[in-house]
């Protein structure tokens, strides 16, 4: 094997956010990660739901869906797959908060953002 082909023949390096996995069901959603413990809440018991910006990224995920309950809560990371799910069903809400998401979306400072809050 050349030279070049070692280089540039590697396989595309993964995205740490390829390694969640986000189960969602009527009744709750699950985080799983082979290095972290896994998270879960269910639906009713979500009291508030940001969006939570790092400065960690490229190599570690740096926007997170913070789904939080009193006793329970869940991180996503922006671009694993299931993220898009859960916002679909977030974003219904009533008074959802669309102007902070646009905000966290172009945001690169350690910052959060709240999304929604039961009253």
């Amino acid at each position: 094997m050349g030279i070049l082909q070692k280089i540039f023949g590697k396989s595309k390096p993964k995205n740490p956010e390829d390694n969640f996995l986000v189960t969602i069901t009527k009744e709750f959603i699950r985080v799983e990660h082979t290095e972290r413990k896994t998270e879960e809440i269910l639906w009713n018991d979500i009291k508030e739901i940001k969006l939570i910006n790092t400065e960690d990224g490229p190599f570690l995920p740096d926007v997170w869906l913070a789904l939080l309950g009193e006793n329970s809560g869940c991180l996503i990371p922006h671009g694993t797959k299931g993220f898009e799910a859960v916002y679909d069903i977030i974003s219904k809400y009533e008074n959802f908060n669309f102007d902070n998401f646009i905000s966290s979306m172009s945001c690169t400072d350690n910052k959060e953002f709240l999304l929604w809050k039961k009253e």
